[in-house]
Order: C-alpha cells, then sequence, then structure tokens
C-alpha cells in the first residue's frame, strides 16, 4: 500500500492529523492536472491552477463533509470533479448580468484574434455531462479524468482500475455522444 492510500485509509478512520499529511503528497500531481487543465483555458481566465488545486482540495477534506476514499483512483476521480465544478461555477459567474453577462473585453487592436467565449462551451459541457453520466457513468468519469484533469489515457485507466482498451472505448463513446450532443445533430432514426 503506497504513502497516499495508508493516509486515504486514516482520514477514512477520523484522523483529523492524517488531512495535512496528504496534502503534501498529492499537491505535485494535482498541480500538474490543474495546470494541464488550465492551459486549455482562455487567456483572460482569471483562475490560476494553484488556485485550482487549493479550492479542489478544499473541497475534498472538507470537515462538515467527511467522504470514504476507497483508493488512490477514486481521490483523484474526486479531484477531477471538484476541478470541473470549480470550473463551472467560475463560467457560470462570468456568464451572469452583474458581471457582463457574457459580455467580454475585446482589444480593439487584436479584434481579428479575439478567442471565442469559453464559459459558453464549459456550461454546455457541464449540462452534457449530467446527461451522459445518466446514460453511461463510465464514460462519463472518463471523460472528467481527461479533459478536467489532463489524465492519459494509462493514467484513467490507473484510477479507474480498468484496462487501457476499456477506456479507450469509452473514451470513444464520450466523444462521439458529446460531439452529437453539443453540436445538435440528430440521427435519421430519431426525425422519423
Amino acid at each position: 500500500m503506497d504513502d497516499v492510500s495508508r493516509i486515504l485509509r486514516a482520514i477514512n478512520q477520523g484522523d483529523q492529523m492524517a488531512a495535512s499529511d496528504l496534502l503534501p503528497l498529492v499537491y505535485a500531481e494535482l498541480r500538474r492536472l490543474a495546470a494541464a487543465r488550465m492551459a486549455r483555458e482562455s487567456v483572460g481566465h482569471s483562475l490560476q491552477p494553484t488556485a485550482l488545486v487549493h479550492e479542489a482540495y478544499l473541497r475534498l477534506i472538507d470537515a462538515k463533509d467527511p467522504q470514504v476514499w476507497n483508493s488512490r483512483g477514486h481521490f483523484f476521480g474526486a479531484a477531477a470533479l471538484a476541478m470541473r465544478r470549480i470550473l463551472v461555477d467560475s463560467a457560470r459567474k462570468k456568464q451572469r448580468i452583474v458581471h457582463g453577462g457574457g459580455r467580454r473585453k475585446i482589444d480593439i487592436e487584436k479584434l481579428e484574434l479575439a478567442d471565442p467565449n469559453d464559459s459558453e462551451f464549459l456550461l454546455g459541457l457541464d449540462e452534457s455531462l449530467d446527461r451522459l453520466a445518466k446514460t453511461s457513468p463510465e464514460a462519463a468519469r472518463v471523460v472528467n479524468l481527461r479533459y478536467f484533469t489532463g489524465l492519459t489515457i494509462r493514467e484513467v485507466a490507473e484510477a479507474m482500475d480498468v484496462s487501457v482498451r476499456t477506456v479507450n472505448r469509452h473514451w470513444v463513446f464520450a466523444k462521439a455522444w458529446l460531439f452529437k450532443e453539443l453540436s445538435g445533430e440528430t440521427d435519421a432514426a430519431e426525425v422519423k
């Protein structure tokens, strides 16, 4: 049993001090995952990888809402979901009227280079992932781990404790399902 699994077990058994021992062990990996995810965000995004890691960690180890961690993979899967929720909350906040209702500040000199509004996509993706989770929870979990934390196929397989081939199958299905969902395409069979 590795140190992370041992500390997660201690947290599950109510050891309050174990949570402080966990952060140094998982910080570098969480920071790498957050940095990979944040690299895909638009340039004007105000949330930094360090802040994302800290917020996700606080949500995971919140004493008011104790969680049980079955394994290292379970912990990192929950971290992926926490990061997703934080990014979605941030996107929703940007869409509020008080914050400009989705308007973006554009440098007139760089008008032709302006990035598309990422928060609309993120909100649509979040809603679509919730629907995908009802159809195929495993495929939705793969998307969370791949898209929101930047894990490789092999890392996802380890986190989910399944084969690489299984993860590939879920990933291909999820990408096709999400493309159809987000692009608004319909099958000929659905039109009839």
